[in-house]
């Protein structure tokens, strides 16, 4: 659209959201950089027009804000402050923290808002984070993690805390069973089967650039790469972690559970295959989950297993033993536990285990900065993430390990566990 004046553009424009506002000045950049034909006179009008509807829409907002009444909430030097726990979820601080990232200038209740959360998570964190460090909107944090949850694999089972790091937090296990009582009886109380996890606070860091190009970026479309960005490498690294994860530094993956493979014996929980895995090791290893975990269980292992193992196996009145799941469209069963289906687990090797008891733990969500002096010589602008996080078994006993002799363990028989429990 073609408009003659500013007045016109703004008149156009006035009344539309922020996002459809900032969404269209930045076609217009595009244009301008791409379209050595387009009509920068007139698109300066309109983007004038933007400009003016923009501070419009941000004024009558903050008198609305300035006029209303809400509990729990004080006025500091004439603006509406809401109180600090609940600063992170407001839209206020969700559009100061990535016009922050963009480089963009910031109104003053955005500059109060987000000069406040700052000061709160660097008190917070003992200053250990420098002072342009921005906790991502609570928003952000919860999109990222349900994002996390549809990735598959077997983070997506795991139990997520959010929680101080170091710690204790108690944690229920399979109760046992009432007795018979005679009556008139004295009946001595039990203590509840409760296990306690303590998350350590292990460091997680990503860098990435971008060009700077990056300030064209609409705020809904940055903040959609964000999400992506820090989906796949922050959880992306969890994933890894929970099968592989040394304890060391880092998070406690299942491979460092202490593994015995020694069939019949008091402490058995894994079964090692010798050739090849057979339908008799794998019913051998459904028996060794205890009742109480197999509620809930589900057994995983990465594509490989699937089409190679599980696809082609036979019980002995030679039906297959995975069973496509058509009505729910998940992956499949097998012996009547659901499929999942984890590229970082090895190849020949499998899991079976009730992952209600493995946690991961973010303390402190997830801290963004940005730097436009590290790569100057470039023209990118470079932004880091970094997460205190944590993850572990919560109960050993609820997981099965299946493994070929050639891909499972140090030897034939065990795996030893030389990892120190935090």
């Amino acid at each position: 659209m073609i408009f003659d004046n500013v007045k016109d553009a703004f008149n156009y424009w006035n009344g539309k959201s922020v996002d459809e506002l900032e969404k269209r000045a930045a076609e217009i950049a595009d244009l301008v950089d791409k379209d050595p034909k387009a009509d920068v006179k007139a698109l300066n009008m309109e983007l004038e027009g933007i400009k003016q509807a923009k501070e419009n829409v941000e004024l009558r907002s903050q008198m609305k804000r300035s006029l209303g009444s809400l509990r729990g909430s004080e006025r500091i030097g004439g603006t509406l402050q809401v109180e600090p726990e609940d600063l992170a979820a407001t839209p206020e601080y969700r559009s100061a923290f990535f016009k922050h990232l963009l480089g963009r200038d910031l109104n003053e209740t955005e500059r109060g808002v987000f000069r406040k959360v700052a000061a709160e998570h660097r008190t917070a964190t003992f200053n250990q984070t420098s002072n342009s460090a921005a906790i991502l909107p609570t928003q952000t944090l919860n999109e990222i993690v349900s994002k996390a949850r549809t990735m598959g694999g077997l983070l997506a089972e795991c139990r997520a805390f959010n929680v101080p790091a170091n710690i204790s937090v108690p944690v229920a296990t399979p109760a046992s069973n009432a007795a018979w009582h005679v009556e008139g009886a004295a009946v001595e109380s039990v203590n509840a089967s409760v296990s306690a996890v303590s998350f350590a606070g292990y460091e997680l860091l990503k860098l990435f650039s971008m060009s700077v190009k990056v300030n064209a970026m609409s705020v809904p479309a940055f903040e959609s790469y964000l999400v992506q960005e820090l989906t796949d490498c922050i959880f992306g690294q969890l994933g890894y972690s929970v099968i592989n994860g040394s304890g060391s530094g880092q998070g406690k993956g299942l491979e460092e559970i202490t593994w015995n493979a020694s069939s019949g014996s008091d402490g058995q929980n894994a079964v090692q295959g010798t050739t090849k895995i057979t339908y008799a090791d794998i019913v051998e290893a459904a028996g060794l989950l205890k009742r109480g975990y197999a509620n809930g269980a589900v057994f995983a292992c990465n594509n490989k297993f699937l089409y190679s193992v599980l696809y082609s196996m036979l019980d002995k009145n030679d039906r297959p033993i995975f069973v496509q799941d058509v009505q729910r469209e998940g992956i499949g069963h097998v012996l009547g536990f659901p499929v999942v289906i984890d590229d970082n687990i090895a190849d020949d090797t499998a899991y079976l285990g009730n992952f209600k008891f493995y946690g991961y733990n973010l303390a402190d969500g997830i801290t963004i900065e940005s730097s436009r002096e590290s790569s100057f010589s470039k023209g990118l602008v470079d932004f880091r993430a970094m997460a205190v996080a944590d993850c572990k078994p919560i109960v050993e006993e609820a997981f099965v390990k299946l493994y070929l002799a050639s891909g499972g363990g140090d030897d034939d028989t065990t795996t030893t566990d030389t990892t120190t429990t935090e």
